[in-house]
């Protein structure tokens, strides 16, 4: 069953296609029917993963696998960077909807200034473009126990990206437990470290048999945690608009007031102290953070 609010998000007929696609290439479950608000798939069987599997070394490396078999699928249109544009359209659709308290609160007015600095600061010298899936969070993935087999599911937010930001993106999905008392509520002390992040890029780099060097992947390590500074911009205002269109009961806003804070709380460490950096409105004085983002008591940091 479709969503509420959706539409705002993506073209659903585009993901049907995307999804025929991914079915016909034998990804995923099939495409069996469609109603008016939803669609009729193929049963996996197969379990969908938990928060602590993201955690499991083994597991994570099945994933890993997986993914990189995913960015290598030749998918038909364009094969154009989606990201900025998408920050973009949902920076207006942000706009149309805030309350003068939520467009102060969150700097909506000066986020596409921080868009544009991403686009032109985030790492493009090897950036590999692959289809993305752009949601890897454990809901959306799946395991046959007895197999070992991975599937990813749900592709309402798959399209061309730098595959640096897919890692970001799961990486940062390893701080969230959506079967909680407070869902909403990303745990970022529990950020997977140093060492996680390069198993992972290291088991994606060696399932197509390359032996990636140490260099290779802290590089490709190095450019996903740049990318997470997107990663939270993009869901930040999906929650904000989602509080907006969405009934479901998950505390939406508070969702991104937490993505937004991680934000301004990394972009100094990730982008550098330069004054070009900071000060994106081209002010001599440092820029100081939204005052309604300076209480971080939710987002411990680690590094």
């Amino acid at each position: 069953m479709y969503g509420e609010g959706v539409e705002r998000f993506f073209n659903r007929d585009e993901e049907i296609r995307t999804f025929e696609c991914l079915s016909k290439k034998g990804q995923g479950p099939k495409l069996l029917g469609q109603f008016s608000n939803g669609r009729v798939e193929e049963f996996i069987n197969a379990r969908t993963l938990s928060a602590e599997d993201l955690r499991d070394s083994k597991i994570s490396c099945l994933i890993a696998a997986k993914l990189r078999e995913f960015h290598n699928l030749d998918m038909p249109g364009l094969k154009n960077v989606l990201l900025w544009d998408r920050l973009r359209k949902w920076l207006n659709e942000a706009k149309s909807l805030c309350s003068p308290e939520h467009l102060k609160e969150f700097s909506i007015g000066n986020l596409d200034k921080e868009i544009s600095l991403l686009e032109k600061e985030l790492p493009t010298e090897s950036r590999e473009i692959g289809f993305c899936h752009n949601d890897m969070q454990y809901g959306n993935i799946m395991i046959d126990e007895k197999t070992k087999a991975v599937t990813i599911i749900d592709y309402e937010y798959g399209g061309y990206n730098p595959i640096a930001y897919d890692f970001a993106n799961h990486f940062c999905e390893m701080t969230a437990n959506y079967h909680t008392d407070t869902p909403h509520i990303m745990h970022f002390n529990t950020y997977p470290d140093l060492e996680e992040r390069q198993r992972f890029v290291r088991a994606y780099l060696s399932s197509s048999g390359h032996q990636p060097s140490d260099e290779e992947v802290k590089k490709r390590t190095d450019e996903a945690e740049k990318y997470t500074l997107a990663n939270h911009l993009f869901w930040g205002l999906w929650g904000v608009i989602s509080a907006y269109v969405n009934n479901i009961e998950f505390d939406y806003m508070e969702y991104a007031r937490g993505r937004f804070k991680q934000y301004w709380l990394r972009k100094p460490e990730l982008l550098g102290a330069s004054e070009n950096l900071l000060h994106v409105d081209g002010s001599a004085e440092p820029k100081p953070l939204p005052p309604q983002l300076l209480d971080v008591k939710t987002c411990t940091l680690t590094t």
